[in-house]
């Protein structure tokens, strides 16, 4: 646990403590912050989720059947979760709801994934396989099914007064390179390509960018807003650290999931709220203040709920395994 703490934790509070007070002091801006995100979710994550995927093999995809199906099913359920909770217990509109889920109900995997997952499990294709299929989840399903919900309660319409396409944020995020580029490299793997070595220097170069970029941007974000603590906040951190990791561990075991896999699924789904959700809120200007709180209070805790998790599963494991 020291070592997860030491190894896998703190470094990202650090990077963020830097772009916190950066932006504090003036020297980077929320614009700033947007831009440096743009660079990691056009550019660092799709290399680091291609490169990771494409030197795995038919067979490892076809044992990890059980993970892409209990994760997509599960993170969904949680997404909707959130959704059904804000609109209709907190009363919040169909937009706002929409925006809860996307931050509470996605964890930001694209962000801080590599930056937690490799320093515990270590650089394998396994660890970029978990990680590359939580991410197609949560870009390539969880942000378009927001978006549509976003676009629904905002009723927003096009220049001719018609209500867009509700299909149209589904191809515009499969065009994004953080969804496609996964998806290229499974396709590729499925075919049976051999992936030349000489090639991945190209690759892991900008994707060794991604977290550092990440957690420095997101250090800037936290600087740019006011934090306020209500019930939807604390609401959105309970279902985001405590509910959707705990349906991952009890699925994953019911299930018998490989306890490798099971592991890092878990700490998976223990990360904190989607930083892309935040950058949608700021995008709309709907549900900023209290999204961006929640994304904090998120983070602070989960020096605690990580290492907690992972002690959680190794019980969980010894117990029905």
């Amino acid at each position: 646990m020291v070592h997860i703490i030491l190894y896998a934790i703190v470094p990202i509070f650090v990077v963020m403590a830097l772009g916190f007070f950066s932006g504090k002091a003036g020297a980077f801006s929320g614009e700033n912050a947007r831009t440096l995100n743009k660079v990691v979710l056009n550019y660092a994550l799709p290399a680091a989720l291609f490169i990771s995927i494409i030197k795995a093999n038919r067979s490892m995809l076809s044992a990890d059947i059980k993970l892409t199906i209990i994760s997509f099913v599960v993170l969904m359920a949680c997404f909707f979760l959130v959704y059904f909770v804000f609109k209709y217990f907190y009363k919040d509109t169909t937009g706002e709801a929409a925006v809860s889920a996307l931050i509470s109900g996605s964890p930001t995997i694209g962000f801080l994934g590599f930056a937690v997952l490799e320093p515990i499990f270590g650089s394998s294709a396994a660890v970029g396989l978990v990680i590359a299929i939580v991410a197609i989840e949560v870009n390539a399903l969880g942000i378009p099914i927001g978006l549509s919900l976003l676009n629904a309660g905002m009723n927003t319409k096009d220049a001719n007064g018609k209500k867009p396409n509700p299909w149209l944020p589904v191809w515009n995020a499969l065009k994004q390179p953080v969804a496609w580029a996964p998806i290229l490299a499974v396709i590729l793997v499925l075919l049976g390509f051999k992936w030349p070595e000489w090639a991945s220097p190209s690759f892991t170069l900008i994707s060794g960018a991604n977290a550092s970029i990440a957690c420095f941007a997101a250090g800037i974000t936290l600087s740019s807003v006011k934090v306020s603590l209500n019930a939807q906040v604390f609401m959105g951190t309970f279902l985001k650290l405590i509910i959707m990791p705990l349906a991952i561990l009890a699925v994953g075991i019911l299930f018998h999931m490989d306890p490798l896999n099971l592991k890092m699924l878990v700490v998976c789904a223990a990360l904190p709220p989607a930083f892309s959700g935040i950058i949608i809120a700021s995008r709309y200007n709907v549900y900023v203040a209290t999204g961006t709180s929640s994304l904090a209070v998120s983070t602070l805790l989960f020096m605690g709920a990580c290492p907690l998790w992972i002690w959680l599963t190794e019980v969980a494991i010894k117990m029905f395994y």
